[in-house]
């Protein structure tokens, strides 16, 4: 699910989950500095207003020129808020709007000066110093009790390039979108800016569109900018590097089965497929989460449990503001990086899967009756709970009772969401969740504990799989790369001829490895052939297999609407981590009840509708409030709606590589279809006719003087501020095999990559688009089905001499037998000689 309030501690996902931008464009407010004379068009939030304490601005004045032909620099305007001038923080904006792959400048004051780097994420962790040619000088600073403010010249700062990843901003479009963080605490190692630390932020961030007028372009800038002579000298005592400490992975180790991706696909995957007493090892890249696994990160208040803050439904935002070793940090996304992947540190929602959804995304094969059998067997693990408190009640449920109470008198239909998963049209519903005895279930708690209790199976934590190695379309092994210390290295073989390998590293992971492997499209090959990580190493063009990983991109729209009702009361899920209510905490400890059994921020209710577009399509939406505030209307008496497009919305974007071989989101796939703008509008305008009798309600976003029409389509369209977090697509399951002309598959109906023999795709990446609800149970249910489709293949078989062993549409065995190699007589037809 999507926070709207809170983000990460590392300043890279500052703005990356923001409330939405308010607007597409905001009106500059023209200002005279007056210690230099310069004019800025400024933007900022204003001093006590509920997202920051203390206000912001951020301001430029262009090259006379700058609105007809594009500049590549500026003089900038910033001013940040501080608690003294002892304990000053620091500020930063993002010049491209999201915090990842954007130019970032942080300013932070020290001992009477302000300095300022450079700084370049591409995932959720510290950002990277930038290694572009942008310079910055200064022409004024100012330190005071209160506030500090800097005035500078940055050149080459509208254009970047970080390692061959390139952005920018034009500025005759008289429009950027920009992003804003700031923070009371000091950053560490403050005289040294290239070795700078920050704790995440703690007052106030946003992303917003930002008009610039005709006063932004001003013909006195060259004198302007002739001021900045000013630059701050660093104190550096010189980094400490910590090396990883990886273990070699033991000579002669091979398995049946390989599992890439300890998540909501290779959990159950690992169990399943060890049941047939079948050697399986899988691997994931980060560390433990759950205590029943070994997971160590927990807050204080737990320290004496076997509880960690993974296994707590009341601690799940918590990785919002603090993600530090949880999070990928090679994707601009946010994904779990951690044993259970996205189902151990998302909220837990769990829905019974909407047949529809099968029936409309999938192939024949995964049809809603290909598939009962699968979600029973699910189902009868993990079946889920709404009321996940051990003393059966519910918590805190003013909002849901508000809400709810005006959708019955509309005549919308409340339902036990579970009971009757086929009932999503203008119903409502208690939220359900994967818990289980008051706390975090899901497949951690079922599918991985009996999996490991055979002696069959092994899991490796802490390990990255660089690639796979291949002979043509037969994988042999993984090169594996430890993540941390105690991570395993080097190559770990498959079973000769029959071993099977299996990626379930996620819709960005598992696209990044088959990419790595020479899987893909050929652009995205390129890059990584030409990086200076792979491409010494990677496997020759000749062997490429060329199919559209990263395309067929989906999510949820996201778009979130703000109510007020004088009823709702907020609890502050996030104090609870530090200082929890004693009444609350020992509640939970003695007996797991209470409002820390319910996921944060209180969850509900959930709402559903279906609207037909003039295209004929019925398109799903999906409600999720919470009780907290969103944009500038604060938590405490306010609840935020998000409003998710799925099933039918034909938008669809595109993940790519980039030279540093991180993935980015480089087309979003919202609102590209007339008719999905529509029905996310019409959605909106149904919720306010039926919330009409709800007494005192009042509505903030969109308020009573904007329609739902001019709110979204005055809403910047970005992954920054639209999106679900519920990634789908990028590895498409079909039967048009995407090596051939036109084909959009690349997997088939087994899971199966194509132009492979033994090299299986098995998580969200597979989806065809998105489903009716939050994805969790879809992705167990298709490993469920996966698992058992694998194991009936007949066992891979090695070809004779002279036998065909590959080609452009070959779909049977690459592998032949000793001595004979598989080589290419052309691109139709390979033989075994």
């Amino acid at each position: 699910m999507r926070a709207a309030t809170r983000l990460l501690g590392a300043l890279a996902a500052v703005a990356s989950l923001l409330p939405s931008a308010l607007g597409q464009a905001s009106t500059p407010t023209t200002i005279t500095d007056a210690k230099t004379g310069i004019v800025f068009n400024t933007w900022g939030i204003a001093n006590g207003a509920s997202q920051t304490a203390g206000g912001f601005t951020f301001g430029v004045a262009l090259p006379s020129n700058a609105l007809t032909t594009d500049a590549d620099e500026f003089i900038g305007y910033l001013q940040c808020s501080s608690k003294d001038v002892t304990n000053t923080g620091w500020c930063g904006v993002s010049l491209g709007g999201p915090m990842t792959n954007s130019l970032l400048l942080t300013a932070w004051p020290s001992s009477g000066s302000i300095y300022t780097s450079f700084r370049y994420a591409t995932g959720y962790t510290m950002p990277d110093v930038y290694t572009g040619d942008a310079k910055l000088s200064q022409i004024s600073s100012t330190v005071n009790a209160t506030h500090f403010t800097l005035v500078f010249r940055c050149q080459k700062c509208l254009q970047w390039n970080q390692g061959g990843q390139t952005g920018g901003v034009s500025t005759s479009a008289s429009f950027m979108v920009l992003g804003w963080v700031q923070a009371f605490p000091a950053p560490g190692n403050p005289t040294c800016p290239s070795q700078i630390t920050m704790q995440q932020h703690d007052n106030g961030m946003s992303i917003f569109g930002a008009q610039l007028d005709s006063k932004a372009a001003n013909p006195s800038y060259s004198a302007w900018a002739a001021k900045a002579t000013t630059t701050v000298p660093e104190t550096c005592s010189g980094p400490t590097a910590t090396a990883i400490a990886g273990v070699p992975v033991p000579t002669g180790t091979t398995f049946d089965y390989i599992i890439v991706g300890g998540g909501a696909g290779g959990i159950p995957l690992a169990d399943k497929l060890s049941e047939s007493g079948k050697s399986v090892l899988l691997i994931e890249k980060g560390p433990a989460s759950s205590g029943r696994h070994g997971g160590t990160l927990k807050p204080d208040w737990l320290v004496g449990t076997n509880l960690t803050r993974f296994d707590v439904p009341g601690l799940c935002n918590q990785i919002w503001v603090d993600s530090a070793g949880i999070s990928c940090t090679d994707t601009d996304q946010m994904a779990g990086c951690v044993l259970g992947g996205g189902t151990a540190v998302n909220a837990g929602l769990w829905w019974k899967p909407y047949s529809l959804d099968w029936d409309y995304l999938f192939p024949t094969g995964w049809k809603s009756s290909d598939v009962a059998a699968a979600t029973a067997r699910v189902f009868s693990r993990i079946p889920g709970t709404d009321t996940p408190s051990k003393d059966g009640k519910l918590y805190l449920q003013e909002g849901f009772n508000a809400l709810a109470g005006g959708l019955k008198t509309a005549g919308w239909t409340s339902v036990t969401a579970n009971n009757v998963p086929n009932q999503k049209n203008r119903t409502y519903a208690h939220t359900a969740y994967m818990y289980s005895n008051g706390e975090r279930g899901g497949p951690l708690a079922t599918y991985l504990v009996t999996a490991k209790a055979r002696p069959n199976f092994k899991l490796w934590l802490n390990t990255t799989v660089k690639r796979v190695i291949r002979e043509g379309g037969h994988v042999t092994g993984l090169e594996l790369e430890a993540f941390r210390s105690g991570g395993y290295q080097g190559i770990v073989n498959l079973t000769s001829i029959t071993g099977r390998a299996i990626l379930s590293a996620g819709t960005f992971g598992s696209a990044k490895i088959l990419m790595r492997s020479g899987i893909g499209p050929a652009d995205q090959l390129a890059i990584v052939k030409s990086s200076a990580t792979d491409g010494a190493t990677m496997v020759g063009n000749a062997s490429w297999i060329s199919l559209p990983v990263g395309y067929n991109l989906d999510d949820h729209l996201n778009t979130d609407t703000v109510i007020s009702h004088p009823d709702v009361k907020f609890y502050d899920f996030y104090q609870a981590w530090t200082a929890p209510n004693t009444t609350d905490k020992n509640a939970y400890l003695n007996g797991r009840t209470g409002i820390l059994t319910q996921a944060a921020p209180n969850i509900g209710p959930m709402f559903w509708e279906e609207i037909k577009g003039a295209d004929g399509i019925v398109r799903q939406l999906q409600w999720t409030s919470r009780v907290e505030g969103s944009f500038d209307t604060p938590n405490g008496q306010a609840m935020t709606m998000s409003q998710y497009l799925g099933r039918g919305a034909t938008s669809r974007g595109r993940m790519t590589i980039t030279p540093a071989l991180s993935t980015v989101v480089s087309d979003v796939p919202y609102l590209k279809d007339a008719n999905d703008k529509a029905a996310v509008i019409q959605g909106i305008v149904n919720l306010q006719n039926a919330l009409k009798s709800v007494k005192n309600l009042v509505w903030n976003y969109p308020n009573a003087t904007t329609s739902a029409a001019d709110y979204v389509n005055n809403m910047v369209v970005s992954y920054s501020n639209r999106r679900s977090n519920h990634w789908m697509g990028t590895a498409k399951m079909g039967t048009d095999d995407g090596r051939q002309n036109g084909g959009s598959a690349v997997v088939d109906l087994n899971t199966k990559v194509y132009g492979t023999d033994n090299l299986f795709v098995v998580d969200a990446s597979i989806f065809p688009g998105v489903p009716a609800t939050n994805p969790s149970s879809y992705i167990v249910v298709a490993a469920e089905q996966a698992a058992q489709r694998i194991q009936a293949l007949p066992a891979n078989a090695a070809i004779a001499q002279y036998g065909q062993c590959g080609g452009a549409q070959w779909t049977g065995s690459f592998v032949c037998a000793a001595p004979y190699k598989c080589l290419a007589q052309n691109s139709y037809y390979s033989q075994c000689l």
